[in-house]
């Protein structure tokens, strides 16, 4: 699964949409605030696409379907690639609204001893922005004068080669050459995407504690021990 993350590199992920040409439109109201260390339940910077067209905004991370009447209790942040086409929650965004979130790295917890869970940090060798395939949706409460609100969730698979000494599942990490891909939710080979990153491409090491705690969002959560 993928329930922590860090990204802190919005200029570098800017950067490189534009270096392969990938046209957006940026909502000027959000605010992104650098955090080493994002919990379920908050605001995420996104690239979603919508009818051939792509919009970096922000999105509650946890999937509301708009076909639900009333804020869901249960607001899923990750979807498994093996049920997406038959869990109620997601097959209606299969084909209709994929995104992009861009991430600095991922944590994972390993059991180390019967009391204590290590935490790892995860991320790409190469030091580029990670980029995982998402799903997102747009859910109107029933207050009619309130906006619209854009949610999202985070695609896993099975672990990597690299990553099974620390977790079975992962988010999908995708590579740049095949976002806009991704993003082209009506492409029949978006899906063929979904699958672990290739061996090598990750750097996975032990981090402090402090990273459990999810108010705790300064720089030494990534450091290693």
């Amino acid at each position: 699964m993928c329930g922590r993350f860090g990204f802190f590199e919005l200029r570098y992920f800017i950067e490189q949409l534009r270096q392969d040409g990938l046209s957006f439109i940026e909502n000027k109201e959000f605010d992104f605030i650098p955090s080493y260390n994002i919990a379920p339940e908050t605001n995420i910077v996104i690239l979603l696409g919508d009818r051939g067209q792509y919009y970096l905004t922000t999105a509650h991370w946890g999937i509301i379907p708009h076909w639900a009447k009333d804020k869901p209790k249960v607001r899923p942040i990750n979807a498994r690639t093996e049920t997406l086409a038959v869990k109620p929650y997601f097959r209606h965004m299969l084909n209709r609204t994929h995104c992009i979130i861009p991430a600095s790295g991922f944590y994972e917890w390993k059991q180390a001893t019967q009391q204590k869970k290590q935490p790892y940090y995860i991320r790409r060798k190469d030091g580029n922005t990670m980029a995982f395939a998402g799903l997102w949706d747009s859910w109107q409460p029933q207050d009619k004068a309130s906006p619209p609100l854009i949610s999202c969730t985070i695609i896993t698979t099975a672990s990597n080669g690299e990553m099974k000494s620390v977790h079975d599942r992962m988010p999908v990490i995708l590579e740049p050459e095949h976002w806009k891909q991704w993003l082209e939710a009506s492409s029949p080979d978006a899906e063929k995407l979904l699958i672990p990153a290739k061996d090598g491409t990750l750097d996975i090491y032990p981090v402090s504690t402090k990273v459990n705690n999810p108010k705790y969002i300064q720089h030494d959560c990534i450091e290693p021990l």
